[in-house]
Parts: structure tokens; sequence; C-alpha cells
């Protein structure tokens, strides 16, 4: 059987797939796995079990952020379940220096005071700038979803952020069809580092999501679900 998999984005969960699935789930086969607090070695392990037992044999793995880091390990353990990939918002290469020192401290602050800081420290970055001046309910979303993560998962995460390896050797071997999806507006992956992973990728196919930052399908959900109907029906 072949369906499609989820990979939410940190720190949220996949209540941030509802839309999609709800779109999906009389059509396909379609999980969503929930993986925060868990290594990307642990979470591919879920996710691969999660699909064995529904019977679903090969996927296309649609990753947002940090789903596309779990897709790159995903493949590095299993590339025979990909029929292909959609890599949204994300990047192939690991933390710079900086980037990690501001994880573990972030760390750090949640083990301390909790999340219900986060949505203030994060959103601003996740959002684009049309979205926070325009879409209230895809904020308070955004935040909600954050607000329901625990301290712990989301502390054990970051350090898997920061740890994770250095896909971009990994982005030649992935021959198999892949959609890279990036928002204008999208200041934390933008769209040059998008533009890397498609020219390096052997089979992709690039699109420029408008008036979209970080958090692309809840903010332009139908450019979004278009680009992904688009995609999927070369394989079903």
């Amino acid at each position: 059987m072949r369906g499609v998999v989820f990979l939410h984005a940190f720190p949220y969960s996949p209540r941030m797939w509802e839309g999609e699935v709800a779109l999906l789930k009389t059509r396909l086969p379609v999980l969503a796995p929930h993986y925060l607090g868990l290594s990307l070695g642990k979470a591919a392990e879920k996710v691969l079990g999660e699909m064995d037992e529904a019977g679903l044999e090969q996927a296309v793995f649609v990753g947002l952020s940090m789903g596309g880091y779990l897709v790159f390990e995903l493949f590095r353990k299993a590339p025979e379940r990909f029929l292909g990939t959609v890599l949204s918002s994300t990047r192939a290469g690991p933390d710079s220096e900086e980037a990690k020192r501001n994880r573990y401290a972030l760390r750090e602050r949640v083990l301390k005071e909790g999340v219900g800081f986060l949505p203030e420290a994060l959103l601003p970055s996740h959002l684009g700038r049309t979205t926070q001046a325009t879409k209230p309910e895809v904020v308070e979303k955004a935040r909600a979803i954050i607000l329901e993560a625990s301290p712990e998962a989301v502390a054990e995460t970051l350090v898997a952020l920061a740890e994770r390896p250095d896909s971009t050797p990994l982005l030649s071997r992935m021959q198999v069809p892949a959609l890279v999806l990036v928002g204008e507006e999208d200041t934390l992956t933008p769209p040059e580092e998008a533009r890397r992973m498609w020219k390096a990728l052997p089979d992709a196919r690039m699109l420029i999501l408008p008036e979209t930052g970080h958090l692309a399908n809840l903010e332009n959900p139908k450019a979004f679900r278009t680009a992904l109907l688009g995609f999927l029906a070369e394989f079903f």
C-alpha cells in the first residue's frame, strides 16, 4: 500500500497538518506521526513503525522545517520506502555554531520557565510579515499548538536539532521525485536556501509561495495544497 506521511515542524505537533490530512484522508492512506521529544533517529524509527502498523509500504514524505530534517534521516535508514518527497521550509545543512548556542540557551530557558514564553520568542520568525499583519487566526493557531508542547519534549528536541548531521551530501543520492517549497517571506530558511537544495537534488522542482513565511501550509494553505495535490497526482 502507498500513501502520504506528514512530518511536523518544531515545536509543533501533527495538529499543524489538520487541513492537509482532512483533504487527503478520503482519497489516500495518510499518516501524521507525533515525535516531539525524540532524537531524529528515534523519530525515524517511530515513523517507520507506524507505517508498518498501517501496512504502508511506501509513501510520499512531506516534511516542513524539522520535518524536512526527519525526511533526510528516513532516507538514510530506509530509502526503499520513498515514492517521493516534499521538502518545505527546510535546509540540508547543519546548524552554525551560533545557532547551536542559541538552541542550547533556549533549552535552558524552557527547562526553567516552561513553554509560556515560546510563542513570543518564535512566532516573529516562524510567520511571515503578511500573516502577522493580516491573519490573526493563523497566529493564534500556531500559538496554541506551541503551548500544547511539554517543556521536556521541547528541550530534548532542541538538542536533536542542534546536533543533527549535515545532509547536504545526501541530496545527490535522493533519486526520487522531490518538490521544494519555500515562502517568499521565510527568513529562517529563505528562498536562496531552497534553491541550493533544488539544484542539488537529482529530480526536483521548486515553488516559491507568495506572502508566506516559514509555516507555509498554515500561512498560505491554498497555494501549499495546490502544489501538494499537483505533485501527488504523479504517484496516485
